[in-house]
Formats: structure tokens, sequence, C-alpha cells
């Protein structure tokens, strides 16, 4: 008899209980036809009772001590279901909501291709978390936030394809991404074993696209499919210009560019650096110096 392939999801946390214990609820409704799926809760030391309400949820529950970022907090989920025999890891958002058949869709693309290491789904923007109010009401919970990741490479910036575009079927079609975002992902968990996990220097921000840049140039796919849905309730807290977003975003691109860009891009990295040493903003100051430092993972932030 055929061995039932096995699928973990994990849902890092933070606080935000309310918004865990509805994007748990929703994945528990999913459609399982054909795999078997167990969920699991790492939680990165949250202090409103997010575990101990997830319990009681049936699902299994790791309690770390503080908060040890996106990166570690999730390589932990991952290294323990890798170990635990899984053949896929999906890591999906605490503030996201899941169509039931998004994991058995997306479970399913990699079944056909079996060179892919890591898929991302279609994603909107949840209900009232849109970036702007120019939408119908007929509109909402169809606008795009992701359908596929780009790199500009001259520039050494990650954008979603599609943000804040009303889908009308324009991305329909599975195709090779740039990178699979962290929101939903779901990794093989032979690529996983053959090229490591998060880089855990970043804590937060570009871990997910050095993961896919890493499966990419071992060979393996880095795929977006529309067969699937859910709904990101995108936070708006740490968004551009946050002091959150200058320290981590800053100071990762720096790590990737310089890991990844081509030798000219890397020189203009450098200039840049500098300008934002004397003229950046605080935070922006503090992620340059950080950065030339190897001060990584939390690095310098409050």
């Amino acid at each position: 008899m055929a061995k039932i392939p096995h699928v973990a999801v994990i849902i890092l946390s933070w606080n935000g209980k309310k918004d865990v214990l509805e994007t748990i609820q929703s994945l528990k409704k999913s459609n399982q036809t054909g795999f078997k799926m167990e969920i699991f809760l790492i939680d990165n030391g949250s202090a409103d009772g997010t575990p101990e309400a997830a319990e009681k949820l049936n699902i299994k529950v790791r309690k770390l001590t503080k908060n040890f970022g996106f990166a570690k907090g999730n390589n932990i989920g991952m290294r323990g279901a890798v170990k635990g025999g899984f053949d896929y890891i999906a890591l999906l958002n605490g503030d996201t909501l899941v169509d039931k058949d998004l994991v058995r869709n997306i479970f399913l693309a990699h079944q056909k291709i079996t060179s892919v290491g890591a898929i991302s789904p279609k994603i909107y923007f949840a209900k009232g978390f849109e970036y702007h109010n120019k939408y119908k009401p007929s509109e909402l919970g169809r606008v795009i936030w992701y359908a596929g990741g780009v790199i500009d490479w001259k520039n050494v910036y990650g954008s979603n394809r599609g943000v804040d575009e009303v889908d009308g079927g324009q991305f329909d079609k599975t195709f090779e991404t740039d990178f699979a975002t962290g929101c939903f992902v779901m990794y093989k968990a032979k690529a996983l074993k053959e090229v490591g996990l998060f880089n855990e220097k970043y804590f937060a921000y570009l871990e997910d696209v050095d993961l896919s840049q890493r499966m990419k140039r071992a060979g393996w796919k880095v795929l977006y499919s529309p067969k699937g849905f859910m709904w990101h309730k995108v936070s708006r807290s740490s968004g551009i210009g946050s002091q959150h977003n200058d320290y981590y975003l800053t100071r990762n691109r720096m790590l990737f560019g310089m890991t990844y860009a081509s030798m000219r891009t890397k020189f203009a990295l450098i200039r840049e650096s500098v300008k934002l040493l004397l003229s950046g903003r605080e935070w922006q100051k503090i992620s340059i110096r950080d950065y030339y430092l190897g001060r990584f993972g939390k690095g310098s932030w409050k």
C-alpha cells in the first residue's frame, strides 16, 4: 500500500491571539483528500494567552521563551517537521484566512512537478486591509496582494506581482517566480534537507527571498500557483517608512544584495549605504552600522 503523503503546516505567532485563532479555525476546515495534514503552532513568547488558547483547538503547540523572529521561529518548526518525516512543510502567517482547498491544491501542484522546491499561491488582501480605499464593494476580497514575486536586481528590491489589482483572471497561470512568500509557502522537505532552512541572520524580512534563491541555484524550481486562495490581513504597523521596516529591510537588503547581486550592483549598494549613514532616517543609520559591524539576527532593534 502506497504511503500517504504528510503535510505539516506551521503557524508562527507572537501575540495577536484573535487573528491566530481565526487562522487555525479556517485551516482546520481544509480538504485533506489524498494527504494527511498536521497543524503546528510555534509561539514566539506571546504574552496574550495565544498558545494556551490554541491548545484548546487540538493542535500541537510549542512555546518559545521569547520572540526569536520570523526566521528562527519558523526554523524551529521546520526542523521539527523534517525530523518528524513530513513530506511537505508549509508556512502560514497567523493573520490569514484560507480557502478549504488551498493546502490540497498546492500539495497537488507539488505532486505534478517533482523538481519543485517551493510553491506559493494567489493571495488576496482580506476585506478592509487593502492599501487603498478605491475599490467597489463587489471587488473587496478579490484585490491581489501576491501573485508571484519579482526581484529588481539592479536596485535589489523585491515586490509582489499584481499587488493592488482586482483579480480578473490575469494571473491564472502557474509560472516560475523569483521568490515564494513566507505568508504561505509549501516547501518540499527533500529540498529543505538539501539547501537548508532560513538564514537566521535576517531575523525578519527577506529570509523567504533568500531561501528561494538558494533553492533556485541548487536546481529546484520556485513556483507561483493560482490554484488556491487565501486572504491576508496585511499589517500596516510595519509598513514602508516604519522604524521596524527601516531597520530590518535596510540591513537585510544589504545582506541579500551583497550575497546575490552583480558586482556593479554591490558597488552601488555600498555607495547608497554611505549616503544612508550620513543622511538616512535614524533606524536606517543604525541598520547600516549594524550591517558593517556584523550585528545580525535581532541586532540593535529595541
